[in-house]
């Protein structure tokens, strides 16, 4: 890599944490810290939506799985669309009625404090799993780069570094200003994407596109894999992805918060929809570029080219083969998403560890200037325990972006089945929520580990089906319980 490509990248590094502090607005009170005083435009919300869910699993990831399952995954995003509007006309609603801080608040307000304890601390073990891979993630190619110079180190050593610049302005700004760096950041690895594949068009055969689709590279559609075991057959995309969208966008703080950052329900549901249009259109975006690397690599395997799995494809392009100054922006760019990805954690944890347990617990909310300097307190004690979760997937061999998905099926199916338990039997108390959570985690740990011969081959469960699963435990375990009571509970 020519060293004005690494100039880029540095002040890149440098950049981001200043603009963050130029961004963040006044820090008066706790609410300006978590929710932006609620002042946020609906478009810059969308847009910090998309940056947060992205990462750089996205970027350095996706365009690998071309090499497996061509663009199949794109059914998953028609999945997360229709999962986003079904959160955007149930759940958002009720958050914005009770103007509430967490999207965990709703289960206080519905069952006690025991049930959104439970709900908040499974986020956050969650939470730091499937950061801990995104971290991981995103110093594969600052690891390429190191080494292209001979520099060979450690990725605790880069995680370390990527931390330690996020939280500068994650600290002093809350979500103001992870939000509009996100804005930043989407727009420069959106645009390094675009710049990347111009340059890689440029290197391929005119007819390039027809030998992607004679590779059977260019599949949208599966009709023909199982659906229990294929993640990427049409059903388990569109209907476990639609599920999984409704958890992960209407159950995790990290995405809630933004849209409670927004001016009112309509704004909020804007943002939410929009964000699913747009990942649809990015997602096409990575896999076309991986589509164009499996046609310039000749369809070579990872380990011909001296990489250990198909996420070291695209970084290996980036590295060796786009123009001075370009890959340094294109990688500066997947940084962006890195660095935006863990700011926008560790103010959904600081943010729910106060909100959620803290006060809850304390039995009586915090004094806004208290409740501000707490979440900074949380912010930094979170940004520290990052630094080792991110360091524990190094030695992982599987897509990354695989790995990241997968984590999350242990929690979402309780944490979304909760929030349907809660809306559709009345006669559940707070005891049967918290037992049937408590089960559907249990249950859910031994579902994820399970394995099924299947055409020779030791197989899983599709990670789409493990949050739907969770779904259908917790209503039938809280649902049996529920029977004890002879009327209705509900109190929210």
């Amino acid at each position: 890599m020519h060293p004005a490509d690494l100039v880029i990248i540095v002040l890149y590094l440098l950049a981001m944490p200043v603009i963050g502090l130029l961004l963040r607005g006044k820090q008066r009170t706790g609410a300006d810290y978590f929710v932006g005083g609620r002042n946020l435009p609906w478009w810059a919300v969308c847009l910090s939506v998309v940056a947060t869910e992205t990462s750089t699993l996205t970027v350095i990831s996706t365009p690998g799985l071309v090499w497996g399952t061509g663009f199949t995954y794109l059914q998953l995003a028609l999945g997360y669309i229709i999962g986003r509007f079904l959160v955007s006309i149930i759940l958002l609603p009720r958050y914005f009625k009770g103007n509430l801080v967490t999207a965990y608040a709703f289960l206080g307000e519905r069952f006690g404090t025991a049930a959104q304890g439970v709900a908040s601390l499974a986020f956050v073990v969650t939470r730091l799993l499937a950061e801990g891979v995104r971290l991981f993630a995103g110093a594969i190619p600052i690891q390429a780069i190191l080494a292209s110079y001979g520099i060979h180190t450690a990725y605790w050593h880069i995680v370390l570094g990527l931390t330690v610049l996020t939280v500068i302005y994650t600290y002093v700004g809350g979500v103001r200003s992870v939000v509009w760096v996100d804005v930043v950041q989407l727009a420069l690895y959106l645009g390094g994407a675009l710049v990347a594949v111009g340059v890689l068009a440029s290197r391929l055969p005119d007819n390039w596109l027809s030998v992607a689709a004679a590779g059977n590279r260019l599949q949208f559609f599966d009709f023909t894999s199982n659906p229990l075991f294929s993640q990427y057959a049409f059903v388990t995309a569109i209907v476990g992805g639609a599920v999984f969208a409704m958890a992960s966008h209407g159950t995790d703080q990290l995405i809630v918060q933004r849209l409670l950052a927004t001016r009112s329900l309509r704004d909020g549901q804007k943002a939410l929809i929009g964000s699913g249009i747009i990942v649809f259109i990015q997602f096409g975006l990575f896999l076309l570029v991986g589509a164009g690397l499996w046609v310039l690599y000749h369809g070579a395997s990872p380990t011909s080219l001296g990489l250990t799995n198909t996420d070291g494809f695209f970084s290996k392009f980036i590295v060796e083969d786009l123009p001075v100054g370009v890959a340094g922006l294109l990688i500066a760019g997947i940084l962006a998403s890195t660095m935006g990805a863990l700011a926008s954690a560790l103010n959904a944890l600081s943010t729910s560890t106060v909100t959620d347990l803290y006060e809850r617990f304390r039995k009586q909310p915090l004094p806004e200037d208290s409740a501000l300097r707490h979440g900074r307190i949380w912010t930094l004690v979170w940004a520290a325990v990052f630094v080792v979760f991110g360091s524990m997937f190094s030695s992982t061999k599987g897509p990354v972006i695989e790995l990241g998905l997968g984590i999350t099926g242990y929690t979402y199916g309780a944490l979304l089945g909760s929030f349907a338990l809660g809306l559709l039997v009345k006669r559940a108390a707070q005891t049967d929520a918290v037992i049937a959570f408590l089960v559907t985690v249990a249950v859910m740990a031994v579902v994820v580990s399970l394995k099924f011969t299947v055409g020779g081959k030791s197989v899983g469960l599709a990670f789409p089906w493990y949050t739907l699963t969770g779904v259908i435990i917790t209503l039938i375990v809280g649902g049996l319980l529920s029977l004890r009571h002879r009327a209705p509970v509900l109190t929210g």
